[in-house]
This record gives structure tokens, sequence and C-alpha cells, in this order.
């Protein structure tokens, strides 16, 4: 049976998803407003839920999404992938209704133009689907006056034409009047073929003859003609508005996300086609090659291509970054497909957005993905066991602690210090450190100085009663820290001086080749690449990097926003916060003039003028 997804990874978004069964069957797709609050219905009671839904939720071990940018656009996802996929538990649709297309009919004598829903037949064009009939109506209705063919069904056409007097349409202008012979057979086969290509995308020819004739019927003064022209214009260029999912134009393309880290990276892949997304793939790579990101791209595109796919190969493959050998990929790709295929890498428009919205999805998948490693006990338990076999410890390092250092020009030095136990981050054990007795840019001795503080606490904590001991109360049984041999060396020297080499582990893992180096080992330790131990490694150093930055923009933030106010005689936090929110910032408080700042019922005089005496010196 499923299980819940982590809370917070499901997007706030529009979107389609899809439950899988065991096997990896899509078993059911649905279409969401807010993909978190629609899926969050399905993980409750089953005796809460429907019957079927509690049948289908029973019969899926997981399930997926794909991110949209509205909710029409999930709707027609929606249906592209359950016409794909035919899941199980979609025998009917919500309102026992299939989406709209509009028609025609080709193969009929006279073709008509109309809404059909349900199976596809033969002989019919199709273009869609909608989201709602009235917009197909709509379409028709701007449509029809420059292609006026019929949308009358078959017994109608047949009665008009026993009658000899035509309907109403052709009256108005919205039929050639096939039924009573006002347009033969060539002329109606004319109106068809146009209408057909305007529908495939063919528009700039349509716009430029009625513009042809509009500006023609001006200029022979038949100001009636031009006016109808200019109508039925207008209403072309109305219909020619968007409306594919997600291109201008019914292109083939597919379009390729990456997102991960030095270790992994996830693959989303779209296809589109004829301008909408019917499908997705998704995998995730193991980088266990030292690739530039280029060739990571080149094997990605072996991967997706080797098979050739059920889908084919489309035109174009749109990328986030050059490949490291585009030409022969191209070249490769070409003969597959037996047409000239180019690999790009979007600049601006749609294909731009849709290329952001495949590359977000691989960043969420990927954050799934990592906290699925995460929270698996199995994941922690065998990270940790080979933790102890690779770097030769005692013991499984239950408790680790990882150190980072940051600052700018040696400024606002801060370290951090995060916790893992279990596997698992103990945000609770997070420590911060102000870096005070370092002079300039000097990682090395900042480093010394947060260590010492740390582990010099946790000497004097363990000489107190069990209750009494403060927050440095437990030793690590892995000490990690973020650089290389020169962080290695002050985390040892750290540990000699206060009599605990040989009681607390420490490594270092450099960030470069993620190599762990190990005191008395001229050599580093390399981890398989897709070990738990690497990963879990990796996790807290990215974690204590996190920690430290967000330390230090928080402190240069207040020193950068308030050190002019500071030590004004008067000037409390209160105060000094009051006057920053009224006047709008220090800026603006440095505009201020005397009379400006006096004039403040709220703040006394003589602080008044000792702010301006602060800021512009004694008057």
């Amino acid at each position: 049976m499923i299980t819940r997804p982590p809370a917070g990874t499901i997007p706030e978004v529009p979107g389609s998803y899809q439950f899988k069964d065991a096997d990896g069957r899509v078993i059911y797709v649905g279409k969401a407003k807010s993909l978190r609050q629609r899926l969050s219905n399905y993980f409750q009671n089953p005796a809460n839920l429907p019957p079927r839904t509690a049948q289908m939720v029973a019969t899926a071990e997981s399930v997926e999404w794909i991110e949209v940018r509205n909710e029409v656009e999930a709707l027609m996802l929606e249906y592209s992938l359950i016409q794909r996929h035919k899941p199980r538990f979609n025998v009917r649709y919500r309102d026992d209704k299939s989406y709209p297309f509009l028609a025609v009919t080709v193969d009929d004598e006279w073709p008509r133009a109309l809404v059909m829903r349900g199976s596809k037949r033969k002989g019919v064009r199709y273009f869609g689907p909608y989201a709602h009939a009235y917009a197909i109506r709509e379409t028709l209705d701007l449509l029809l006056r420059t292609f006026p063919i019929r949308t009358c069904s078959d017994a109608k056409l047949a009665r008009h034409q026993r009658s000899g007097r035509p309907c109403l349409l052709f009256h108005i202008e919205k039929c050639a009047g096939p039924c009573v012979g006002e347009v033969s057979a060539e002329g109606y086969r004319v109106l068809v073929d146009e209408l057909l290509g305007f529908l495939d995308g063919d528009t700039d020819a349509v716009l430029a003859r009625l513009e042809a004739a509009m500006q023609a019927a001006a200029s022979e003064l038949e100001f009636e003609q031009a006016a109808r022209l200019r109508d039925r214009l207008a209403n072309v260029r109305r219909a020619v508005e968007k409306q594919q999912m997600v291109l201008e134009r019914a292109e083939d393309l597919d379009v390729v996300g990456l997102a991960g880290d030095e270790l992994e990276t996830s693959v989303q892949v779209f296809y589109v086609r004829r301008g909408r997304v019917v499908g997705r793939n998704g995998f995730v790579v193991e980088r266990s090659e030292d690739l530039s990101d280029g060739e990571l791209l080149d094997r990605v595109l072996e991967r997706l291509y080797g098979d050739p796919p059920l889908l084919g190969v489309p035109k174009q493959v749109l990328v986030p970054w050059p490949s490291a050998d585009s030409g022969l990929y191209e070249e490769w790709l070409s003969g597959q497909r037996g047409s000239a295929v180019t690999i790009k890498v979007p600049q601006r428009g749609d294909k731009r957005t849709l290329l952001g919205t495949v590359e977000q999805n691989a960043r969420e998948e990927f954050t799934r993905h990592r906290l699925r490693r995460a929270s698996d006990h199995n994941s922690r338990a065998r990270a940790l066991n080979e933790l102890q076999d690779w770097l030769g410890l005692p013991e499984a390092p239950l408790r680790i602690e990882c150190y980072d250092m940051s600052h700018i020009q040696g400024s606002d030095y801060v370290g951090s210090m995060v916790v893992l136990e279990d596997g698992l981050p103990r945000k609770s054990e997070y420590r911060r450190f102000k870096v005070k007795g370092v002079a300039g840019n000097d990682d090395f001795a900042a480093m010394e100085e947060v260590l010492t503080r740390r582990l010099t606490a946790y000497l004097a904590d363990r000489e107190k009663p069990v209750e009494e001991r403060g927050r440095f109360a437990y030793p690590p049984q892995l000490l990690l820290v973020d650089g290389g041999k020169g962080q290695l060396s002050v985390a040892v020297r750290v540990l000699e001086s206060l009599g605990l080499e040989e009681e607390i582990p420490v490594a270092s893992l450099a960030k470069r080749f993620e190599e762990v180096y190990l005191p008395g080992e001229s050599e580093p330790v390399h981890l398989p690449r897709a070990s738990e131990a690497l990963f879990l490694l990796q996790r807290i150093r990215d974690e204590a990097h996190r920690f430290a930055i967000s330390f230090h923009r928080e402190l240069r933030g207040k020193r950068m926003t308030a050190s002019v106010l500071d030590g004004v005689p008067g000037l409390g936090e209160a105060r000094k916060a009051r006057l920053l929110k009224e006047l709008g910032g220090v800026g603006a408080v440095k505009r201020a003039s005397l009379e400006d700042l006096t004039a403040l019922p709220w703040l006394p005089d003589t602080v008044a003028r000792a702010v301006h005496a602060q800021l512009h010196g004694p008057p």
C-alpha cells in the first residue's frame, strides 16, 4: 500500500498526478488546482473515502506528479495521460463525459465542423482537446465568417436540399450554402482545406489574404465590404490567440531538465507533441564518473534515445545547457528520425518558460529522492555501518557533528555546528558561533576557536552532575569538518591540546572530489560514490554550510541596517525600530533634516538632535 509522501514535498501548484501499482503501471490519473491539497485528500482513513477511491489507494504503491502553469493546462494534461495510459481506475470521468474536440468530417461529400467527444473515428480530423465545449463554439463562431463551412447535421442538410431553401446560417454569412448549390464542390473543398490549414497553425496566409482584401475594398471605396472584412480579420486574430497548452504552435519537441549535486542528478523529460505535454519520463543518474555538465547531458541523451522512444525523435530537443558534443548528437538523432534534429538551449519565450517548468519538476523530484533516502531507516543503518567500516571507527557514529565557517573578506566571521543523531538531523542541538578572536581572513584560526569553545564546554559539562549539564554535554562519535587536510590538522590540534584525541574520532570532507581525509593518512579515503555513507556525509556537510551562511547573512543584515544608529543617547531598540519604520529605512533617516526629526511627536527633541548629530555631526 502506498505511503504518504514526506510533508512539504508536494508543491502547492496546479498539475496532474499519477498513482502507480507495484509493477509501475499507471492506475489513476487526476488533476488539481493545488497538488498538495488534492493529494492530501487521499491519505486519510480509508473508511472516509468512497469505495472505489479507497480500493485505488490500497492498490497503489507510488504517486508522481507533473507541475503545470494553470488549471486548464492541468486538465489538458490529465486528458493526454489518460488517453496514453488507459488507467484502470479512470474508467469514467467525474462528470461522465470525455473532453471535447473540434472535429472536421473530411471524408464527407460536404465536410462539416462540429464538437465531438468519445472515441475517434476514421475520416475525421480532430483539433484539441479543449477545456470546455463552449470554447470550441466560440472558436467556430470566430472562424465561420472566414471559412463558412457547414455545421448542420446530415439530416438537416438533406432536408434543406429537398426544400431548396437555405438555413439562417447562410443568410448571416456563416455557411457557404452547399445545400442549395451556392458553392461548387471545388470551392467548398478550398474552404475546408483553408480551415484545416488554419487550425494546423498556418495562420499567416489567412491573415495576409484578409488584410489585402480589406485594403483593396477600402481603396475602391467599398467601405461596407471593407468593414465586414475588418470584422472578419479581427475575429481571426482573436482565434489565433494561444490555444495550445505550452506552445504557441503545434510543435513536436522533447524538453530535458536536470537538477542535482556532485553525486546524483535527477532527470525529467517532458514529451511535447502538437504543442501539448503528452507524457513524462524521469530517472536519477548516479554520477560515478567525473563529468562536466555537458558530458553529463550527453550521457542523459544516450539513455533517452539509445533505444528508439515510443513517441519517436522530435525535430527539437530543448536542454538546460549546451551538449559537450552537440554536432555529434544532432547527427545521431537526425539519423534516427530520418530528418534534421536540433539540440537547443532556449533563451526566451514559451520554450524558455517550458524548460523552466521541467527544471522545477527535476528539482522537486531530486528533493523527494534525497528525502526518501534520508528517511529510510534501512538506508540510515547501512550508512552508519559503512562509515564505521570505511573510516575504521570503534563503533557506528550515532552522533555526528559537522562544522563549517562563513565570512566575507574576514568580516562577520561565524561558525556552525550541526548534528545528526541516528542519521537524522537533531536541530535542537544545532549551535551557532560568533568568531571573536580572529583578525582578517583566517579560516584555520576561526575553526580552531570554534572547536576549542565547543570542546572546552564539553569538558566543563562532564564534570557536573547529569541534571546540571548544559548544551554541550554529549561528545560526538564522529567530528567532521568541511575542508581538506588543513582543516583536519586544525581539528586534530584542538583535540590533542584538550586530551580528547583518543576519545573523539575526526575526519574532514573536501567538497571538490568528495574525498574523506583521516588523521595520519596521506591519501584520502574514497567512499563509493553511490554509497549511503558518502550520501550521509555530504548531507550533513551541506546542512552545516547552509546553517553557517544563514547566520552570517543575519548578522551582516543587522550590521548594515542598524549600525549607524547604534550608541545614540536615548535611542533604544524600540525607538530605533519605530524611527526606521516610519521614515522608511536608514537612508531616509540620513536624508531627514533636524526639523523633520523634531516634528515626530513621539521622539523627544533631545533624542532627535542626538540622532541628527550622529548622522551629520554637531550643528
